[in-house]
């Protein structure tokens, strides 16, 4: 049965009423739309619709319909993307600036030197991961977004992360460890405290022996028999030294006692002491951590046998580092600087925070000798240098583990010349090694005396002999 084709009536133009109002003009050419594919087109408000007239019939080419939308049309369309909320309906935005804000701000702290920073930089890549997650499927073109996908699977890699395991958090009412001393610095800041992260100083005892104070002053000092490093409220570091040449007033290191002080739940008190031979990895107890729980707040870690440990105590924040190298030992060690500066009026003879006391330095007030070497040149007149070495060979020596300049490199030679003993050379690179790992500020690590010692060699072979009459008359004076 057919159909009867009804008759399409006029189309109601909705920009036009019957009456008295001039009709509106056709569109201008450049003015109407680009993309006139598929679908219906909006009818014209032409003069003819407006008289009430029946429009000409359109003739609608399939063709048409299934042409593909122009270039300008798709670039339209990716525009809207960029367009504010509100203009139109879209899909969730791609997030990944804010994902790495985040891991930025939970990761800017910390400091592979510090104890527990494998840990704490897990959990914030594992964070990182989870905020890419939700995030992919807006994501999908992003180029940043795979390059992030990318670093964080490298990083887990390199780092040793597993893909499951606790996260960081960017909640401020999250639960804080009190027995670590990052989680509660954070506590403070969240809780409206002070907003800077915490500052660290950085301390170190070395070779004849060359003291590092916390203000970066270097002193080459006497001091011997016993002499407290650090005496503050949660730490006691004591080293002893002794003279290396009999006559001489160059001393070195040969014992080392560290008390942890107790601190509230997180640990009892923990005495350690090394002794020349005797680089236990374990406190006197024999224990070799203090604290409960799985994390102990306090813990020894031995890297060499009998040559090289390592004490992390995540409840203030410190970490110290012990070697034994040649029959001497030397130390490094990093704290938090408010913790560091707390200790009472009678603990004020401490070598890391003030130095050593005048009377017992043998450096010209920057810790080098060069400069006394150069005022005693006068004086001198013949001598023989420590056997094999020269002032030539012990540069040369200290040089290749050393090729800056600084004053580790002067330190190495004049310790070589004034002991004759090959392992000063490899103590004064340990330091330096020990600085690198442990101070707070990389334009620091190295130190540069005014005059080095290259300054007073000559190209006489009798102004380099007086400079080795000097370096000894400097050890025996």
């Amino acid at each position: 049965m057919m159909r009867k084709k009804r008759k399409r009536g006029p189309i109601a133009c909705p920009c036009s009423s019957p009456g008295s109002r001039a009709p509106t003009p056709p569109p201008e050419p450049w003015r109407r739309p680009v993309w006139t594919g598929m679908g219906r087109a909006a009818p014209h408000c032409d003069a003819a619709a407006a008289a009430g007239a029946e429009p000409r019939p359109r003739r609608l080419r399939l063709r048409s319909r299934w042409r593909s939308p122009p270039l300008a049309a798709l670039l339209l369309l990716l525009g809207l993307g960029g367009l504010p909320a509100g203009y139109c309906q879209q899909p969730a935005q791609c997030r990944i600036q804010k994902c790495t804000t985040d891991f930025v701000s939970q990761t800017s702290h910390l400091n592979s030197a510090i104890d527990g920073f494998d840990s704490e930089f897990c959990k914030a890549l594992r964070a990182y991961a989870g905020c890419t997650q939700r995030t992919s499927k807006a994501c999908r073109g992003n180029l940043v977004y795979h390059s992030a996908v990318l670093g964080i699977n490298d990083l887990m890699s390199q780092r040793n992360c597993s893909k499951d395991g606790p996260t960081s958090s960017t909640n401020p009412e999250v639960t804080h460890d009190p027995c670590n001393y990052h989680s509660h610095s954070e506590a403070r800041e969240h809780q409206g405290g002070d907003q800077s992260p915490p500052t660290y100083l950085f301390c170190g005892l070395f070779g004849d022996p060359h003291l590092r104070t916390f203000n970066d002053h270097f002193q080459t000092c006497k001091v011997e028999g016993a002499w407290p490093l650090i005496d503050n409220n949660y730490l006691s570091v004591q080293v002893t030294n002794v003279p290396v040449v009999p006559g001489s007033s160059a001393t070195a290191t040969n014992k080392i006692t560290i008390i942890f002080k107790s601190h509230h739940e997180c640990t009892d008190q923990k005495v350690y002491q090394a002794v020349t031979d005797d680089l236990p990895a374990a406190f006197v107890d024999g224990s070799t951590s203090g604290g409960d729980g799985d994390i102990k707040s306090l813990h020894i870690v031995e890297k060499v046998s009998g040559h090289h440990v390592e004490m992390h105590a995540r409840y203030i924040g410190t970490t110290v580092y012990v070697r034994q190298l040649g029959r001497y030992l030397t130390l490094a060690i990093r704290m938090p600087k408010n913790l560091a500066m707390a200790y009472e009026e009678s603990q004020d003879l401490q070598l890391c925070v003030n130095g050593c006391p005048s009377s017992e330095r043998i450096d010209d007030g920057q810790g080098q000798v060069s400069a006394i070497m150069g005022q005693m040149l006068p004086r001198a007149a013949s001598a023989a240098a420590w056997p094999g070495y020269t002032l030539e060979t012990a540069t040369t020596q200290c040089h290749e583990k050393m090729p800056v300049k600084d004053i580790y490199f002067h330190s190495c030679v004049f310790d070589l010349l004034t002991t004759g003993d090959a392992n000063f050379t490899a103590a004064a690179h340990s330091a330096l090694e020990d600085v690198e790992a442990l101070h707070p500020r990389k334009e620091r690590w190295h130190i540069f005396p005014s005059n080095g010692i290259e300054g007073l060699m000559g190209s006489s072979s009798l102004s380099i002999s007086l400079r080795l009459v000097c370096l000894i008359l400097v050890a025996f004076f």
